[in-house]
């Protein structure tokens, strides 16, 4: 007597299995440390958002929003891009890390700077605080997304 036959379905070759590796649910997109740190720039969190670390982009957005329009209603003075005093680029830089607040402060500022008080020249520093808080952001994102920091 024979044995009846066995319905078997070809398998795949093994070389294919064993090249792909099995899914993992706390495996991250990688992602260009470039674009992360130039959006984190941009937008205070934002660098974080796209690393899918909300808790922490919505902490230096707060952070560094707080601290910028608190500077623009003390009136404090934001440092244009030319200067010929060294004081005045480092001002500049510091303002520039803030990003958008940055670049709306112009809009939110109308009434100009009020340093001639002790509250615009509290406010300049605050709007510079905001470009610091800003950039520890900035280096933040670079490291997750390059992958030296979870």
């Amino acid at each position: 007597m024979s044995d009846p036959p066995v319905n078997e379905t070809p398998a795949a070759p093994p070389e294919i299995h064993e090249s792909l590796p099995a899914p993992s649910p706390s495996t991250k997109r990688k992602s260009d440390p470039v674009s992360i740190a130039f959006a984190a720039w941009l937008v205070p969190g934002l660098g974080h958002f796209l690393l899918n670390c909300k808790g922490r982009a919505l902490g230096f957005f707060i952070a560094a929003g707080c601290l910028a329009l608190i500077g623009f209603h003390l009136r404090g003075n934001i440092f244009p891009p030319h200067s010929i005093d060294p004081f005045g680029t480092l001002g500049f830089l510091a303002d520039a890390a803030s990003g958008i607040f940055y670049l709306s402060g112009k809009i939110l500022e109308r009434a100009g700077p009020d340093v001639a008080r002790a509250a615009g020249d509290y406010g300049t520093r605050f709007i510079a605080a905001a470009g610091v808080v800003n950039l520890v952001a900035v280096f933040d994102a670079y490291e997750i997304a390059s992958g030296r920091r979870t």
